[in-house]
């Protein structure tokens, strides 16, 4: 499992990174592994305001649908277009299939870093 050490993570399994001025939001390797071959991604539009904690589009995989949750709040600058075309994108890049990227950031949750997002993710296969 890949473990990025650039990006940040949170406990519903998003990655999130700075960019240009804008945070960019994605699914985790670990999410993506869970989850199996993704179908279909479900995106808000550019513009919509987002907020820490709550769900900003979802995932449709072979197994279940599941909630892509936003780290930070703030308005959506941009969507990744492509995972329309291509949500298996998800599956064979993770880190490179982002989902949104956010600008105006008011709020952002508390992220961990690699190391502690291995940990927590090891934690939670022992359940």
């Amino acid at each position: 499992m890949n473990f990025p050490s650039d990006v940040k993570y949170t406990k519903t399994h998003e990655w999130i990174k700075e960019e240009d001025g804008l945070m960019v939001i994605g699914l985790t390797d670990y999410a993506q592994q869970e989850l199996g071959d993704i179908v279909f991604v479900n995106l808000p539009s550019e513009g919509d305001d987002v907020s820490m904690g709550d769900a900003f589009g979802d995932v449709e995989s072979v197994k279940a649908v599941s909630d892509v949750n936003s780290p930070v709040t703030g308005t959506v600058a941009a969507i990744n277009e492509d995972l329309a075309d291509a949500p298996e994108s998800v599956n064979s890049d993770p880190y490179g299939a982002w989902f949104i990227k956010v600008q105006d950031v008011s709020e952002t949750e508390d992220l961990m870093d690699a190391k502690e997002y291995e940990a927590f993710c090891a934690a939670e296969k022992e359940g």
